[in-house]
């Protein structure tokens, strides 16, 4: 039994599953680790012992390495890939879903973020919110998510967004974020250290999970913080080893530094420990190759960087040293497919540009679906210094999606790659498997009494009332948001305004309204 302050609200615990599964027939998206390259293997086989992959080949696995309980699946006209890592997602604002689907990055500070929504949500909303976040992600075929977790406003809500990652059986690294929450009383960083520890210390808690304790920390300019703070940070993260540090980088008028110069002076960037920058807008040249050097990674999340308007004009300048995240899954796509798609295409684009501007004309394109494909899989393993994830072959995690092959938007599909990147939708994921244990079966999610039934539908149930009264607070509260005119305070930029499109004939007449209930 596991010691919280949080226990009354745990889902069911996860089940023990057959523990051996060979998937045969299907086409495999593997990776060839001596060509450092993607391998197609066609009416191949794959199989899984506990969490681990033993055996990737075009024909039958050895004779010896089947077990008794191994479970023998179809998978003819099936693609098996990879999952999805997602390096930069906020899990507990599930909640929030559709109240801002016209919202800015000023806006969204105001009203959506961890200083705005302190006070607002219970551990209940916590948990529960996670929770329903994970399933989302596990439904599109993600099965490794790096969680900024910045719902820390008390040790209650801390802990029941851990312990919902632990209860979804997904991948997480759960990066718990130290930030001082001006609440009352205060809950300041040195009461959030004493916090993470004991959990670090709590032998049961993460036992057979998948889950992992990481740190998220934003305040890594000297203007930001204290020495003594930065430096209690790096002590932390340094003397119990996390999975990974993360923070926010969004540079040029949004003055949110955390520039990788900013972390290497604080001696974070260049140990062993998987650095995570998110976003990286604006990086410059500087800070990418000192990226390269020291082998640490940018998430870029295309759909927020376009929906907030912070922009990431130099991204793809540095993708060898880039994955991809999602964000904030509440203002539009959960799944890192769409996000895969959206920055191939804007890559392409922006490099096509290059050349139309000199009036001469492209013969080439610019970048390919495989390199989307692999942003979205070994990039994300490689982030995290994890060799064994986002790749199928020999040795790796278990984490695996089964796409179906007969979907209508796949149908007379050739090559794997194409199929999954530029013409499926998450609705074509029939199966996700995760450390070897199914998580996603025949298109139904898997929870609680394993078959897709009931356990989900309780999960839906509790969400939908949680959302409820959050929503219902968050319509009710006027949040100040800044005006034209306004001075941002990070960076001493003035606030301004866009110029605004009209689908509709006359002026101020198509931009229209949100259509939202308390």
């Amino acid at each position: 039994m596991r010691t919280s302050h949080y226990l009354p609200f745990l889902a069911a615990p996860l089940l023990a599953e057959a523990s051996s599964i060979l998937f045969n027939g299907g086409t495999i998206v593997a990776f060839n680790r001596n060509k450092n390259a993607l391998e197609v293997i066609r009416d191949g086989s794959l199989l899984i012992n506990d969490d681990r992959i033993v055996s990737v080949s075009a024909g039958a696995p050895s004779a010896s390495l089947l077990r008794k309980d191994t479970e023998v699946v179809d998978a003819k006209g099936k693609i098996i890939t990879p999952g999805f890592i997602d390096t930069h997602k906020h899990g507990w604002q599930t909640s929030f879903k559709t109240l801002a689907s016209n919202t800015s990055l000023l806006e969204y500070f105001s009203r959506y973020g961890e200083f705005a929504a302190a006070g607002l949500l219970t551990a209940e909303d916590v948990y529960i919110g996670q929770l329903a976040g994970i399933y989302e992600a596990l439904h599109g075929g993600v099965t490794t998510i790096l969680d900024h977790a910045h719902h820390a406003w008390s040790n209650q809500t801390a802990e029941a967004g851990l312990l919902a990652s632990v209860d979804s059986g997904a991948r997480i690294f759960w990066a718990y974020a130290f930030h001082n929450i001006p609440s009352t009383p205060p809950y300041l960083v040195p009461e959030q250290l004493a916090h993470f520890r004991a959990l670090a210390g709590n032998t049961t808690l993460l036992r057979s999970s998948p889950t992992s304790l990481g740190v998220a920390y934003d305040a890594w300019d000297p203007a930001a913080s204290t020495a003594t703070e930065r430096q209690a940070v790096v002590a932390l993260a340094t003397s119990l080893n996390v999975s990974v540090v993360t923070t926010h980088t969004v540079l040029g008028p949004w003055g949110l530094t955390n520039t990788p110069s900013a972390l290497l002076a604080a001696g974070i960037l260049n140990t062993s420990i998987p650095v995570v920058l998110s976003h990286g807008s604006f990086l410059s040249p500087t800070d990418a190759q000192l990226l390269r050097t020291v082998n640490q990674y940018v998430s870029v999340t295309p759909e927020s960087e376009f929906h907030y308007g912070h922009s990431n004009p130099t991204s793809h300048r540095f993708l060898d040293q880039a994955a991809l995240g999602v964000d904030t899954h509440f203002t539009y796509s959960g799944d890192i497919l769409s996000q895969a798609r959206l920055w191939l295409q804007t890559a392409r684009l922006r490099l096509y540009e290059a050349v139309l501007e000199r009036w001469e004309l492209p013969v080439n394109n610019p970048m390919s679906a495989t390199q989307a494909f692999l942003l979205a899989t070994r990039n994300g393993g490689l982030a995290l210094r994890r060799e064994d994830l986002g790749v199928i072959a020999v040795g790796a995690k278990a984490d695996v999606v089964v796409w179906d092959g007969d979907a209508p938007a796949l149908l007379g599909w050739n090559d794997p790659v194409a199929a999954v990147i530029l013409h499926a939708s998450v609705g074509d994921v029939e199966s996700v498997v995760v450390d070897g244990k199914w998580r996603k079966r025949d298109f139904k999610i898997v929870v609680g009494d394993g078959k897709g039934k009931g356990g989900y539908e309780a999960v839906k149930k509790r969400f939908v009332e949680s959302a409820r009264r959050v929503q219902k607070k968050l319509i009710e509260t006027k949040s100040p948001v800044p005006v034209k005119g306004d001075v941002w305070p990070y960076s001493g930029y003035l606030v301004g305004e866009a110029e605004t499109v009209d689908v509709l004939r006359g002026e101020g007449t198509g931009y229209g309204t949100t259509f939202l209930k308390a």
